[in-house]
């Protein structure tokens, strides 16, 4: 495995993408720091995260069994988005390809788990606006020092949506479209050097 560049480590350090601070008129002390210990650890909301949110902010949590929802099928969402830019990028994993070598799009694949990871706390919180945009600055100097192919990106976070929607009730997707929206309009507007 190739090693880091100090540089890296400093922009994987700072590219946090979500932020809570807008969210203080909606939830309690207690909610947030839920909110910001899941994210600190890098996971989903655990049952009972969701539990106490949901009591502790009852106006906001009409969501939480699709961010439940979301979460429990997580891997079969990022499995079909892969596949889907697999399928139109079949040989970005080959040699010479934007995620090759595999670690690449292993690294890959792991942004796209995140990707979902970040929307469903949006969707728990019921914030549509839940990203940080120096964080989402820092990420976007990152994915250039790495090179990353940002099309292929935005496919895949594309086809979260797509595969996170169509398992959700037919009657939430309206709903429930903009938080995902949101993280690919704001990835879009990524330089790809």
């Amino acid at each position: 495995m190739t090693q880091l560049s100090e540089t890296v480590k400093e922009l994987i350090a700072k590219a946090r993408i979500i932020s809570f601070a807008e969210w203080e008129q909606s939830h309690s002390q207690r909610a947030l720091a839920i909110f910001q210990a899941a994210d600190n650890a890098f996971c989903y909301l655990n049952d009972e995260d969701l539990l106490q949110i949901q009591a502790l902010s009852p106006d906001n949590s009409e969501l939480i069994p699709v961010a439940v929802l979301l979460r429990d099928r997580a891997a079969e969402i990022v499995d079909e988005a892969r596949e889907q830019v697999l399928a139109i990028y079949p040989k970005i994993i080959q040699p010479g390809g934007g995620l090759y070598p595999p670690e690449r799009a292993q690294a890959c694949w792991r942004d796209f788990w995140h990707f979902l990871r970040c929307i469903t706390y949006g969707i728990a919180g019921g914030h549509i606006q839940y990203t940080s945009p120096i964080g989402l600055h820092y990420m976007n100097l990152l994915y250039q020092e790495l090179q990353v192919p940002i099309d292929a990106m935005l496919l895949g976070l594309k086809s979260i949506k797509a595969a996170s929607l169509k398992r959700c009730p037919a009657n939430q997707q309206e709903t429930l479209a903009p938080y995902f929206d949101h993280l690919i309009t704001q990835l879009a507007t990524f330089q790809i050097r």
